[in-house]
């Protein structure tokens, strides 16, 4: 049981300190607050799922940095593509490309983002992990509990609201699908009445989603 609140807590520690990141970065290029995620809630879970899986996974390269390294890329991108992927399937949307990036796979990950999962797996194994092992033993187990059981309840309640939010922003996309010709620019047209309807309407849930992902784009049922 202790083990299990730890890698909870370590999930939750990582997703929050991704969020953390992702607005950082908005922060600084931006020059504005955007609440970066599929969620509403400060976390972002493909950090924590990432966080987690190098820990599980490759706790026994702790020895060999450059092993070490390679495999967090390994690990991470298959993470990020797999992602993509099921919330492609899941919503009709591709909620962001790197096909303007070279070396990239079907616009999903890229060089320029794997170095960067190298990276974190080191920090995350040498830095972060100790430091955060040796938190959670100062702390009392039931302090621990208490905090992951409410720190769960409010992540499965989110991940329901957000789910509902995302379905009606790909229900609406795929309404206005029917009568289009199937082509790049309507792809474009269908996102961008989207987005004009959700401002109108004034749903700053769903316009929080679509300004999260700056290159949210419907996908088109294609037709022969």
């Amino acid at each position: 049981m202790n083990n299990l609140i730890f890698y909870v807590l370590l999930f939750f520690c990582y997703s929050i300190l991704g969020w953390i990141m992702e607005v950082s970065c908005k922060l600084i290029s931006d020059r504005k607050f955007i609440n970066r995620g599929f969620l509403i809630g400060p976390w972002c879970p493909i950090y924590g799922w990432g966080g987690l899986l190098i820990t599980l996974l490759l706790n026994k390269y702790i020895n060999d940095p450059f092993t070490l390294f390679i495999m967090a890329i390994l690990v991470c991108s298959i993470l990020e593509y797999s992602t993509s992927y099921i919330l492609e399937k899941l919503f009709n949307a591709r909620w962001w490309d790197y096909n303007h990036y070279r070396f990239n796979i079907n616009g999903r990950i890229c060089l320029e983002t794997m170095i960067p999962f190298g990276l974190l797996g080191l920090f995350i194994m040498y830095v972060s992990n100790p430091f955060l092992i040796n938190i959670f033993n100062n702390i009392p187990n039931i302090i621990l509990y208490i905090v992951s059981i409410i720190l769960s309840v409010l992540f499965l309640l989110d991940n329901i609201v957000s789910f509902n939010v995302i379905s009606k922003i790909s229900k609406r996309g795929i309404e206005l699908q029917k009568g289009l010709f199937t082509s790049k620019d309507n792809t474009e047209k269908i996102t961008k009445m989207v987005y004009e309807e959700i401002i109108k309407r004034k749903k700053k849930l769903q316009k929080r989603v679509m300004d999260s992902f700056p290159n949210f784009e419907f996908i088109i049922n294609r037709k022969k």
